[in-house]
């Protein structure tokens, strides 16, 4: 199985602009960039196997005659990332107006439908400690998506390992598709990170023991820590050759 949380679409700059996500000149064609990166996940997977997937928003914010377009940010900074600089765009993109909120959760879904995968459900991290923002028009984010994804029509999914307790405590029952989990700041690092809480049920529904967890965005390494945890064994890839010694020290730390 595969779970991941890409870079968010013209949040950050990791400074290495031949290679990383993020940056595109259009949602599409970030979009279109990560379908690949998935379609690559897909070759990979066991003919049961599931991918689940972080993704949050962006606002599009073009101030015309100062030459830039910036996507702000709509969600917290959260997904397993680095610290950035600001990206600048050049262009004003056609199609999206002043304070729009770009859709890039449902653009990236609907895509990877089409390129083959089975969107089988959208689930809702709820968070109770949102990042706060300024703005005055409308209401604060407080959640982000996960999708959930096959590669077949039949798939693994221990639905009886991610069962919660009834109120009573004397049963459990199904869990429902909207997550509330507390956002967490890891400290060995100057960004947050999705937290614990929020991939153990990920890993326990789509896996079992022994098996391959892939994170294709690996950054601090919480897929990695978690399915460890977890008794599985895990694969990844990061673009910072620098954080190889923070993922280790934190696969270490949160198993102790």
């Amino acid at each position: 199985m595969c779970v991941t949380s890409p870079p968010y679409y013209g949040l950050r700059d990791y400074g290495k602009e031949d290679s990383q996500i993020g940056l595109e000149e259009s949602p599409e064609e970030f979009v279109d960039q990560l379908v690949e990166v998935f379609r690559g996940v897909h070759n990979c997977l066991t003919e049961d196997g599931t991918l689940w997937l972080n993704i949050g928003d962006s606002y599009y914010n073009y101030r015309g005659g100062k030459g830039q377009a910036l996507p702000k940010q709509s969600v917290s900074t959260t997904a397993q990332d680095l610290p950035q600089k600001n990206p600048r765009r050049g262009n004003k993109l056609k199609g999206y107006k002043e304070k729009d909120l770009i859709g890039i959760p449902w653009m990236l879904a609907f895509a990877l439908r089409k390129d083959g995968w089975f969107l089988r459900q959208d689930i809702i991290w709820s968070k109770p400690n949102p990042m706060p923002e300024s703005v005055a028009d409308r209401c604060t984010k407080s959640h982000e998506y996960i999708f959930l994804l096959s590669k077949n029509q039949n798939y693994y999914f221990d639905v009886d390992s991610i069962k919660i307790p009834t109120v009573d405590g004397k049963k459990l029952k199904r869990r429902k598709s909207v997550w509330e989990v507390k956002k967490k700041a890891f400290r060995g690092a100057h960004f947050a990170v999705y937290p614990h809480e929020l991939i153990k049920p990920t890993i326990l529904a789509g896996s079992e023991e022994g098996d391959i967890i892939l994170d294709p965005f690996m950054g601090s390494g919480t897929t990695a820590a978690v399915s460890k945890s977890l008794k599985r064994h895990y694969l990844g890839c990061e673009l910072h050759e620098e954080y190889e010694n923070l993922i280790q020290k934190r696969i270490v730390t949160d198993l102790l």
